[in-house]
């Protein structure tokens, strides 16, 4: 009853108005399960109301905690919720997941989660060196990344950065290329992939 699926309010979103949408999340949790900062982005228009329920669901929501060598380890985790209206009845679909394909099928599939911890050098995202930054800004970097089985990443490319020549996508790939992964699971087996992971900087 307190998971995150849960505790959002369907039928509420419908009566205020909220139409077919959905919104992108990231969520920085603890060892112990407890979210300490949260992401929404990338929403489809009009989904305002949606990303408003979302922030306010997550800041009552435990999460089980990332395990890695059978040990709890902190963890960013990646997360797209679907919201739409069928025969007059709200759905509401959280996905483990941000690759389009995968929820478009709703599949069961849980992207790779970097995590702080034993056993992995990603110590959290670092802003640019403010003396090449000329003035504060939002940034977002598009990583193509092939993570195997064990969480090893194998290999990682810059596909996007805006805005660009600011030294945003330079810092993504330090931050993350000393990364370890939870792996990715499909019906709950890990197993290699290819994902495209957004990666958002703020002042």
């Amino acid at each position: 009853p307190h998971s995150l699926i849960n505790r959002m309010d369907a039928k509420g979103l419908v009566d205020k108005g909220q139409k077919d949408g959905s919104v992108m999340f990231r969520c920085a949790v603890s060892s112990t399960g407890e979210i300490q900062k949260t992401w929404t982005y990338r929403g489809t228009p009009e989904s305002e109301l949606l990303a408003q329920e979302l922030l306010k669901c997550l800041t009552q929501t435990v999460f089980i905690p990332a395990i890695f060598n059978h040990q709890p380890v902190s963890a960013f985790f990646y997360g797209t919720v679907v919201f739409s209206i069928a025969e007059g009845k709200p759905r509401l679909r959280i996905f483990a997941n941000q690759e389009t394909a995968e929820v478009a099928k709703e599949n069961n599939f849980v992207s790779p989660q970097p995590f702080v911890g034993p056993g992995s050098n990603f110590a959290g995202m670092h802003y640019p060196d403010e003396s090449k930054v000329p003035v504060a800004v939002e940034a977002t970097v598009d990583l193509a990344l092939k993570i195997d089985a064990e969480g090893n990443l194998k290999e990682m490319n810059v596909v996007g950065e805006d805005p660009p020549l600011l030294g945003f996508g330079r810092a993504a790939e330090d931050d993350f290329g000393k990364a370890r992964f939870i792996p990715a699971f499909r019906d709950g087996k890990p197993v290699s992939c290819s994902i495209t992971l957004p990666v958002y900087y703020e002042p």
